[in-house]
């Protein structure tokens, strides 16, 4: 059993303890106790979260949790001497140590990421370069893992740092069927961007917006300036003009964005040659999708696949 010891304070936020679920149903899964979770404060009791109610809690006694994980707040205060005293006790007793959402600004704070890289939620990443220059931050990705130092972005990304650490230890056939059970996609890898496509371009019509979806479960096919305005059953003049109304982009450069962010999801899962991901996600042949890669990141597939690679060693190491 692996023992998971969850750090909290006044006023922590409350979506972090969100992630939590992905140990219970892994317990599901396997169907025995893979995890026993322990949620801890300074003086144990009673401590309120960010919406105002308060959980239990048990005092912090001698750390040797295989994993500790502290959560963040809405507002970023210091953290009190006997709190970073602890994490930084935790942080040598345990298998690995983790920062969802501000933790990150905790653990900067007790100089746990002192060289290493970090993420944390994307309205929180220019402080945490300000405040702490010896931290790599890398602001645009669900988590990041340096090490046994594992960050996460914000909210829901707790889940998909929590689905990681089970995929770690169990597989990734059990991370994948603790993903259905939470009924999440099944985890979102850590160099995917905070912002997705679909977020970004904020259509403001059912119809536009019914016409990204069809085009996101679509990519696959050619999805033609034709074949779009079909799907929102419009004739191609009107539905370019109201496309490019309602998301100041055009089709082609919508659909590009969508056929990269697949494309950087399969490229980070590792599963597929670049060609089949250059099939898959509807570039066609790997050399058009190289040229989308520099021309929309600086840099080939390769070098993101290369990045997943050293990570994937990191953790293993």
């Amino acid at each position: 059993m692996r023992s998971i010891g969850l750090l909290v304070f006044e006023d922590f936020q409350i979506m972090g303890l969100a992630a939590l679920s992905a140990f219970e149903m892994a317990n599901r899964v396997l169907d025995h106790s893979a995890y026993q979770v322990q949620v801890l404060s300074e003086t144990g009791g009673p401590v309120r979260n960010s919406i105002g109610f308060a959980i239990d809690t048990e005092p912090f006694g001698a750390p040797g949790h295989d994993t500790t994980i502290t959560i963040g707040s809405l507002i970023v205060r210091p953290s009190s001497p006997a709190f970073l005293d602890h994490l930084r006790s935790a942080a040598k007793a345990s298998r690995r140590i983790a920062g969802i959402c501000t933790g990150a600004f905790v653990l900067a704070e007790a100089g746990l990421l002192d060289g290493r890289r970090a993420t944390t939620h994307w309205a929180h990443a220019r402080r945490l370069r300000e405040l702490y220059p010896s931290v790599e931050v890398t602001e645009d990705r669900i988590f990041s893992v340096d090490g046994n130092v594992w960050t996460s972005a914000g909210m829901s990304a707790g889940i998909d740092l929590a689905l990681a650490m089970v995929e770690d230890d169990h597989g990734v056939e059990v991370a994948r069927a603790v993903a259905r059970r939470l009924v999440v996609y099944l985890r979102r890898p850590g160099g995917q961007s905070q912002f997705s496509t679909l977020l970004e371009t904020e259509p403001k019509s059912d119809r536009i917006r019914r016409t990204l979806v069809y085009a996101r479960e679509n990519l696959a096919s050619e999805l033609s300036v034709e074949d779009l305005a079909a799907a929102a059953n419009l004739s191609t003049r009107q539905f370019s003009r109201l496309f490019r109304e309602e998301t100041g982009q055009s089709p082609a450069k919508v659909v590009e964005a969508l056929r990269l962010e697949l494309a950087r999801s399969l490229l980070e899962e590792g599963r597929l040659s670049l060609d089949e991901i250059a099939r898959e996600a509807g570039f066609g042949d790997r050399e058009r999708m190289r040229r989308a890669f520099v021309r929309n990141f600086g840099q080939p597939p390769q070098a993101f696949r290369r990045a997943t690679s050293l990570e994937r060693f990191a953790r293993s190491a």
